[in-house]
């Protein structure tokens, strides 16, 4: 059907009070944000891995003084961090999946938040939530963990240049909060890591943090037991020289051998329990 003729069917159905057609694929794959076909929808759409690296990249973060004291300090991480989880699944989801108004107003929504976090840090520095370094480490931090959890836990590993290609497709959505560089290859975010290792500690509020985020917040025996073997499967994701600052033991062959394999059995059991 030529564009002329749909151009004039969708004006008819609208003087009749009809429904308009629900968009084509083509259409869709045009609004899109992110690539229909990329590597991140991907990644973002596996809720198993998703959530161990979500928890990975948390721990993670804490170690910048700068980032760790916006949110200790902005939040209520610690009265509602199912609300917090839920308002940082919801702007993945509407980044990745959504259309470019969605995620736009996504990011929209962020930055107005960010605007109003600012400080000053436990070691005397200020910090403001708009400031590009933090918005790259944030990010990165984030990313690089999910990856990573996609990696060990998901239905299969990514080749070198699907690893590239994440890290490409997602750098639009930092770049679009106010981060001025991005890595966009996984070997520059290994160069971010090593830059910025020296301007990371774990300071008090990064403990505390680390502490909540170990015990969780589970009231059931039941969901005490998913949410440990959520956190078990989330430390072999940090890095380990982020777990060596966080002062959590690092063992990696007990890693791969006790904590990893039934972490992949947890992950597949729910992934087929969520399938349609």
């Amino acid at each position: 059907m030529g564009p002329l003729r749909v151009e004039v069917r969708r004006s008819i159905r609208r003087a009749l009070g009809v429904p308009p057609d629900p968009p084509s694929r083509a259409e869709r794959a045009r609004d899109a944000f992110l690539p229909p076909g990329g590597v991140a929808r991907r990644v973002h759409g596996d809720l198993p891995a998703m959530v161990v690296g979500g928890l990975a990249a948390l721990l993670l973060q804490t170690l910048h003084p700068l980032a760790m004291a916006g949110v200790a300090e902005h939040s209520d991480y610690r009265e509602d961090p199912i609300g917090r989880l839920r308002r940082t699944a919801a702007f993945v989801g509407a980044t990745t999946f959504g259309t470019v108004q969605e995620a736009t107003r996504a990011i929209e929504q962020v930055r107005e938040i960010h605007r109003r976090v600012r400080g000053r840090a436990p070691d005397g520095r200020r910090y403001s939530a708009e400031d590009p370094e933090l918005l790259t480490w944030v990010h990165v931090a984030e990313m690089s963990s999910f990856l990573t959890a996609a990696d060990r836990y998901g239905p299969r590993r990514l080749r070198a240049d699907e690893r590239d290609r994440y890290f490409a497709e997602t750098a639009v959505v930092a770049r679009q909060l106010g981060a001025r560089w991005v890595p966009e290859t996984a070997d520059e975010v290994q160069a971010y890591f090593k830059r910025i290792r020296p301007e990371l500690y774990a300071g008090p509020q990064a403990i505390e943090a680390r502490d909540f985020l170990l015990r969780g917040v589970a009231r059931t025996p039941r969901a005490r037991a998913i949410y440990l073997a959520i956190v078990a499967a989330a430390l072999p994701v940090v890095p380990k020289w982020a777990r060596v600052e966080l002062g959590i033991p690092t063992l990696p062959l007990l890693d791969e051998m006790v904590v990893v394999p039934p972490g992949r059995i947890a992950c597949g059991a729910l992934r087929w329990a969520l399938r349609p």
